[in-house]
């Protein structure tokens, strides 16, 4: 089972910062150059500038700023090891209303995937998995959490914590998102044992955070990587907590010709029943077998929802794949329409080849509407039991078939590696 333990933080003085508000910043992958100039601006001490380097040696300078904040005191060590529960009020994308989700930073044991360890369940790319290895050696310091999920059935996590939320928070960030984020450090025996036993009999499931991850386990098999190297910074969520709601991602694709259309309008009518729906609308996910996906068209502004026909049409695409993975919507996508009738390699999925993303419905029918893109892709919700079925059948999902939101600040606490 993974290991869990507390963790000897690194963090702020909030009297010094003002707080956690100016300091902490979003995951590094979703700030562009615009972003991370107002979180400069927020604080010249915002966790960006170490998360997010800049400069002719950008991995460098991270390590000398790092040294300088705990040279001034604007980063201090806990004398002691702890748990920090966080707490995340947030509003749903897509309307779903206002929900709760708690859990814990800790470090977690860095360890080779398999069965009752630690699970992955998405493809990752080169590209960050090098820029994360460079900057984690130059720090010696996990800056931010991977974000993985346990069971806890009995509630044992949940309940040792209960007490922990009606207190005084260490500190508190409202997230350009509106969700609100509140953290506390746990530092009592009996609360840290009964949290850190729960989780470390779990099988771990890496929700968020893949590339930090395997760029982790790269580090702590270099020599002369320190001690600490063998464990990471991780944000724990048990997989019943009923603020833990995995959201969509969805697919744009562009530069369409005239054969690239038609061999489309042809695997959907082979493979799809087809229906116009008023309005752009997401599968709910729940289709089983029955593999549901929207469509927006660009040639004549409708909706389609296509519902998979045959689940048999399947066999030779996904041959060697999983029930689970075969009620996936993301996999029977690639499967029966990007890769064949659009010409979507895997190649060209990651470098973005024609191919996009979109977090939200909206951006989705803007991005047609504008004719950014000529035609959407909707996904719907993929439940947390279909996400560890496939990763317990050794399955990788394509990238992003899932979206667990909200992400956890960078900049809460900090792990160095010496511990």
């Amino acid at each position: 089972m993974g290991k869990v333990e507390p963790l000897r933080a690194l963090h702020y003085d909030t009297a010094v910062t003002g707080g956690l508000q100016p300091v902490v910043a979003p995951p590094y992958d979703v700030i562009d150059a615009e972003g991370r100039a107002a979180l400069v601006a927020q604080s010249p001490n915002n966790i960006v500038v170490l998360d997010l380097p800049e400069g002719d040696d950008p991995y460098a300078s991270a390590a000398a700023i790092l040294h300088e904040w705990i040279a001034n005191g604007v980063l201090i060590r806990d004398e002691t090891p702890a748990l920090w529960a966080v707490e995340q009020v947030y509003d749903a994308p897509g309307g779903a209303g206002k929900l709760t989700r708690r859990g814990f930073l800790s470090r977690m044991a860095v360890e080779e995937y398999g069965r009752g360890r630690v699970l992955p369940h998405e493809r990752t790319h080169a590209g960050p998995k090098e820029d994360r290895l460079r900057l984690t050696r130059a720090t010696a310091t996990n800056l931010s959490p991977i974000f993985a999920l346990f069971g806890d059935p009995d509630g044992v996590a949940s309940g040792a914590l209960e007490g922990v939320w009606p207190q005084e928070p260490f500190g508190e960030a409202l997230g350009h998102e509106g969700t609100l984020t509140r953290v506390w450090r746990v530092d009592e025996p009996e609360v840290v044992a009964a949290v850190c036993e729960a989780a470390s009999q779990s099988e771990l499931l890496i929700a968020d955070g893949h590339h930090r991850y395997e760029t982790a386990r790269v580090f702590a098999d270099e020599e002369g990587s320190p001690a600490g190297a063998t464990s990471l910074l991780a944000y724990l969520v048990a997989s019943e907590d009923p603020g833990l709601v995995v959201f969509p991602t969805h697919r744009l694709a562009s530069g369409l010709g005239d054969a690239e259309w038609a061999a489309l309008d042809a695997a959907i009518a082979e493979h799809f029943d087809v229906e116009t729906v008023a309005g752009a609308t997401e599968p709910d996910g729940k289709g089983g077998d029955r593999v549901q996906i929207g469509l927006l068209d660009s040639r004549d502004g409708s909706t389609k929802m296509l519902t998979l026909r045959d689940p048999s049409s399947l066999d030779e695409p996904m041959e060697g794949r999983s029930a689970a993975y075969r009620q996936l919507d993301t996999g029977v996508l690639e499967a029966l329409l990007l890769r064949g009738p659009l010409g979507l390699t895997e190649d060209r999925i990651d470098h973005l080849d024609g191919f996009a993303y979109a977090r939200d419905l909206q951006t989705a029918v803007d991005a047609v509407a504008s004719g950014a893109s000529d035609v959407a892709f909707l996904m719907g919700p993929t439940p947390v039991d279909r996400i560890r079925a496939i990763a317990e059948a050794g399955e990788y999902m394509p990238p992003k078939s899932t979206y667990f939101f909200p992400k956890i600040p960078t900049g809460i606490v900090l792990n160095p590696l010496d511990q």
